[in-house]
């Protein structure tokens, strides 16, 4: 591990790595700020522009991106009152009030400070214990990586927002896309109609793009959402040092500690952190009352929270292919386009480059709090940004990233279909990460349930037979009941 270790940071002294993840934290603050400019969104923009990089240096800069979002969304949460990404929908309680205090700046800088702080722990969390984790895996075999999918599919119950009908639904419907082209088993060609374009599949990248970009644009332009919002004014006399963080470290501490683990659960993501992190702070703090009013702790706690998922979530990703939130699913797709397969080896075929990444989620942190303090003066004007500008440039970014990964126009026309099937599925309520989910897990489960039972000659007891497959069905059937048993708590 520790020859692992000082390869990575080897590596990140080259210049184009340190560049790429600035640029990935520059842009990921940008869409972060502007209320209903995703990370996700993000992510996928830019995922083209990492075809042409080495492995390491495009996931940096989605990684830069990851992070540089899950801060941003406290900018336009603490001063205009709207939460930039759902991460950040707990900061508004507490910042915003701080803000109207004429402690705008104040805010900002706890909230930098919070961020930064949580996602360098989670960071080095992630960074001793994903190879712990990955060599575990080894003891895996097709049955054990069959129900893994399997556990992986089933957190569409807990991503499904309450919809768990509908997630299984678009879940299924995901599955069946990744069906799409030719076995290879039986070289038989499925759901191809005749077309060559569809022999290998559906490419991700068009897939991904068209889902989570086309089909926002298309949400923001029918919403036509460019009203501007008073945002308050930043007091520049209004400071905020790490002597003060300090004074709540334990507050800071815990909710990093709930953001981690948070994150390395699958189908959970930053919202849920951020919001367990401030009920936990206000339920220990010694001025509970303070907080919905400007407290300090109630900015602290959240943004700690979220951004410790970013390092927490990435655990699972790596190790098991399984990913923690929807940003870490596109990350997956990410590893495995610049063939980084999760699994017991990918810390050995890939030593260098898996580290290098590991370590580079600490160094983004921190050029994070770099960027942070520079740039706090101009937050406010990135929050004015109209809409009417942002959408024709993001539309023509999305058609020249799709165009690119093959030289293809039928990559376009992936990308245009996928935008409008996941624009009606959002539009009638269906929740469309699922979907996500079973488009990369499900050629994982198929080819792994076929030869499973091969080598048992077609005894479905192998499943159950070995331990580690067993557990896995176990979390399951656990996960999916505690999922329903919810679902009709919430109904009652």
């Amino acid at each position: 591990m520790i020859e692992g270790i000082l390869a990575g940071i080897n590596n990140m002294l080259i210049v184009k790595n340190i560049l790429f993840m600035n640029i990935g934290l520059l842009a990921g603050i940008i869409f972060g700020a502007i209320p209903g400019l995703t990370v996700l969104l993000a992510v996928v923009l830019f995922l083209p522009f990492t075809f042409g990089m080495s492995d390491a240096t495009g996931i940096l800069m989605l990684l830069g991106i990851y992070c540089g979002g899950t801060y941003g969304g406290s900018i336009s949460a603490i001063l205009i009152n709207t939460p930039g990404t759902p991460n950040s929908a707990a900061t508004v309680l507490d910042g915003y009030p701080l803000a109207r205090k004429g402690q705008a700046r104040k805010a900002l800088l706890t909230a930098l400070y919070a961020s930064a702080i949580g996602g360098i722990i989670s960071a080095f969390v992630a960074l001793f214990a994903s190879p712990q984790i990955a060599k575990a895996t080894r003891f895996f075999g097709p049955a054990e990586y069959f129900s893994l999918a399997v556990f992986g599919i089933s957190i569409i119950a807990g991503i499904s927002g309450g919809k768990l009908l509908k997630g299984l639904m678009t879940g299924c419907l995901g599955i069946l896309i990744s069906m799409i082209g030719q076995d290879y088993t039986t070289g038989v060609f499925r759901f191809s109609f005749g077309l060559i374009d569809l022999a290998g599949g559906v490419d991700l990248v068009p897939t991904l793009i068209g889902m989570f970009a086309i089909s926002e644009l298309l949400m923001k332009t029918k919403n036509r959402v460019g009203a501007q919002k008073e945002s308050v004014e930043m007091d520049a006399s209004s400071k905020m040092t790490f002597f003060e963080i300090g004074r709540s470290w334990i507050t800071l501490l815990r909710a990093t500690i709930i953001g981690i683990i948070i994150g390395a659960i699958p189908g959970t993501g930053g919202g849920i952190a951020a919001f367990l992190g401030y009920h936990d702070a206000k339920k220990r703090s010694k001025n509970p009352e303070e907080f919905g009013h400007g407290s300090v702790e109630g900015i602290i706690a959240p943004e700690a929270a979220n951004n410790a998922v970013t390092g927490g979530a990435l655990i699972p990703t790596i190790t098991l292919g399984i990913p923690g939130d929807a940003v870490t699913a596109v990350m997956l797709g990410a590893l495995m386009i610049n063939g980084l397969i999760p699994g017991s080896r990918i810390f050995i075929d890939h030593r260098d480059t898996m580290y290098t990444i590991l370590v580079g989620l600490i160094i983004i942190n921190l050029f994070m709090l770099l960027q942070g303090r520079f740039l706090i003066k101009f937050f406010a004007m990135i929050t004015r940004v109209p809409d009417q500008l942002l959408m024709p440039l993001l539309l023509v970014i999305c058609t020249a990233g799709c165009f690119s990964v093959s030289n293809s126009v039928f990559n376009v026309y992936v990308m245009l279909a996928f935008g409008v099937i996941s624009y009606c599925l959002m539009h009638l309520g269906y929740p469309i990460v699922p979907m996500l989910l079973g488009i990369i897990l499900g050629p994982m489960a198929e080819s792994n349930l076929k030869r499973a039972l091969t080598i048992s000659d077609g005894s479905i007891s192998i499943f159950f037979t070995r331990p580690i497959s067993l557990a896995f069905i176990i979390l399951t059937i656990f996960g999916v009941y505690t999922s329903l048993h919810q679902g009709k708590r919430l109904k009652s």
